[in-house]
């Protein structure tokens, strides 16, 4: 993803501010079973903005992020997204709402790169493949950094491709609301730096995105708030500069902290206590 393709992103059409958020969850309760993992869980994304969800292994990140996209039961509360009730939606058109990528996502057969990535236009119900298809595919996967890979299987990839290739089939999906698991993860620095520049620019774009990220300086540099979890309640949100304290990040994480404010946001630097 150099610094040109970065900005070949999927566009989004633009909203106003009148615009019903794109997502909206309040008194959010849920879980496993019997076990619960979320509770009283209170987000709402407008248009323009990137959200990150932060906390310790077990603070129920993934597990809210499945139920922003329908996945998990929700046991009370209520989840919206474009002011529409999540369970009202039929499933081709929620998914072309809101667009999710889970943890460690997988591909088990060995489709060329093209055809995963041409996955993301399904819900349109093309059947075959429009211009308009193309042109997506095509630009997500500039974006991505992985058009030299088109006619690759993926599954030879390494680990690192392999979850470029997932993330522009999520861009190719035109969604205005990407949900992420840890989408830098496998990601050597450079691509993290630039797919969280594609997030901002889908967001500059109207569209939104909340992101599941244990790098909590890519979540202070890119994103307008942050959401902090612990043991499946929201501990803190707002700004990363409201939110991601010494004190607060010592009470969560367990860390000392030192929070540095630079030209371009926080910077945070860590020792165990």
């Amino acid at each position: 993803m150099s610094e040109q393709q970065s900005s070949w992103v999927v566009s989004t059409p633009p909203q106003d501010a009148s615009t019903a958020p794109l997502l909206h969850a309040n008194g959010l309760h849920a879980g496993y079973g019997a076990r619960s993992v979320l509770r009283d869980i209170a987000l709402r994304i407008a248009p323009g903005e990137c959200v990150a969800l932060l906390g310790p292994n077990g603070a129920g990140k993934s597990s809210l992020l499945k139920a922003l996209a329908g996945l998990l039961p929700v046991t009370a509360g209520t989840i919206t997204i474009a002011g529409k009730n999540l369970s009202a939606w039929r499933a081709d058109a929620l998914a072309k709402q809101r667009a999710y990528l889970g943890q460690q996502a997988e591909v088990h057969w060995p489709l060329p790169v093209r055809e995963v990535v041409a996955l993301g236009r399904l819900p349109y119900g093309h059947r075959q493949l429009t211009p308009h298809d193309e042109h997506c595919i095509d630009r997500a996967m500039q974006a991505a950094d992985v058009h030299a890979l088109a006619q690759r299987p993926v599954t030879a990839l390494s680990e690192g491709e392999r979850a470029r290739v997932l993330i522009a089939r999520l861009f190719a999906t035109e969604a205005p609301l990407l949900l992420a698991d840890e989408p830098t993860a496998a990601l050597d620095l450079a691509h993290q730096h630039q797919l969280m520049q594609l997030f901002r620019q889908h967001c500059q774009r109207g569209g939104g995105a909340v992101l599941v990220l244990h790098d909590l300086n890519l979540a202070a540099r890119y994103c307008d708030r942050v959401l902090l979890l612990q043991h499946g309640e929201m501990v803190g949100q707002g700004s990363p500069t409201e939110v991601l304290t010494a004190a607060q990040l010592a009470a969560v994480y367990g860390v000392e902290a030192e929070v540095l404010q630079r030209g371009d946001g926080l910077q945070l630097l860590f020792a165990p206590r």
